[in-house]
């Protein structure tokens, strides 16, 4: 299993575990890991709450491409 990893400014999203349940997102605010890798201090985007975050398998990085862009942004 290959190791997540993120920069500041990234976006980790973690998929709703239920039929119906929303996706969840928070922005990288901090790498604290080796080489990009968790924990992650992150803001969550539902209610701008900070915490120490160890993402699960549940999780995927939406990186930043340049500037504000996004992958997978139009």
């Amino acid at each position: 299993m290959e190791t997540m990893r993120a920069e500041v400014g990234d976006r980790i999203v973690i998929k709703g575990h239920r039929i119906g349940e929303p996706d969840r997102d928070c922005e990288v605010l901090e790498v604290r890991g080796p080489n990009g890798g968790p924990p992650y201090v992150v803001r969550w985007e539902e209610d701008g709450h900070e915490a120490l975050f160890f993402p699960g398998s549940d999780a995927s990085v939406d990186h930043l491409r340049s500037g504000h862009e996004r992958e997978g942004a139009s």
